[in-house]
């Protein structure tokens, strides 16, 4: 398996788990939206990044950024490093 489908596979099993903060009939709802309304597929993700954000944005709002922190967190985990949340304080 090359670097790049190795990589497309974790960051699918990121995507899995992070979207397991709901649940797994609630990660398949997440899923189905996906694709029904933003016609992004699971295994379309790594490619389709952008678009799988904005889906999240448009069914999450706000909360969406929840659910991108804890794919990022996965990642982070599946690929043997450390992910120190940044915070950003206002003026």
């Amino acid at each position: 398996m090359s670097k790049k489908e190795n990589f497309k596979r974790v960051l699918l099993e990121a995507v899995d788990e992070g979207l397991l903060t709901f649940g797994e009939s609630g990660r398949e709802a997440v899923y189905f939206h996906l694709q029904n309304l933003y016609d992004v597929k699971k295994e379309e993700i790594p490619v389709k990044l952008e678009e799988f954000a904005n889906g999240l944005r448009k069914i999450f709002g706000l909360g969406a950024d929840v659910i991108e922190k804890a794919i990022i967190k996965s990642l982070y985990d599946k690929i043997g490093m450390k992910h120190e949340e940044k915070r950003v304080t206002a003026f």
